[in-house]
């Protein structure tokens, strides 16, 4: 009942006190799967690991920050055999069988870069439907 009584006086008089229920708490929050087969998405960091700025260590850090940030059921981390992160050389795929959005992964690119110091020299850009890649922004120098 949403209503206890409770012994507010030493007679049980009719002292009715609502006491609020936990109700419909967010407890675990599913994902989707894929109806069929499994995502493969690629973040491609070539042009910057030319010019050394993702060198190996930046590239391990990398996919280690996407292991640990990426969600599945609302929780980080925890990503069992449905996501798997993987470098090679200077790309990073990400195979998946759950329903997750290429944006979700841009959104963490940015934050990686953010973190790192490198979000003023490289921007995100999608190459095709599932790829994308790290790329300088192009500056002018403006002559008047």
């Amino acid at each position: 009942s949403f209503c206890t009584l409770l012994p507010n006086s030493p007679s049980w008089d009719s002292t009715m006190v609502a006491v609020r229920q936990k109700v419909g708490g967010r407890g675990h929050m599913r994902m989707p799967a894929l109806a069929k087969g499994k995502k493969v998405m690629k973040i491609d960091c070539t042009v910057p690991a030319k010019d050394g700025i993702m060198d190996a260590d930046m590239m391990n850090a990398f996919e280690q920050y996407l292991q640990q940030n990426t969600k599945l059921h609302g929780r980080k981390g925890k990503l069992s055999d449905k996501v798997k992160i993987t470098a090679s050389e200077s790309v990073i795929n990400i195979s998946t069988t759950m329903r997750y959005r290429k944006r979700y992964f841009k959104y963490l690119t940015k934050k990686f870069l953010k973190k790192k110091g490198l979000r003023d020299a490289l921007r995100i850009v999608a190459t095709n439907k599932t790829d994308y890649q790290l790329r300088y922004f192009n500056i002018r120098d403006e002559e008047e």
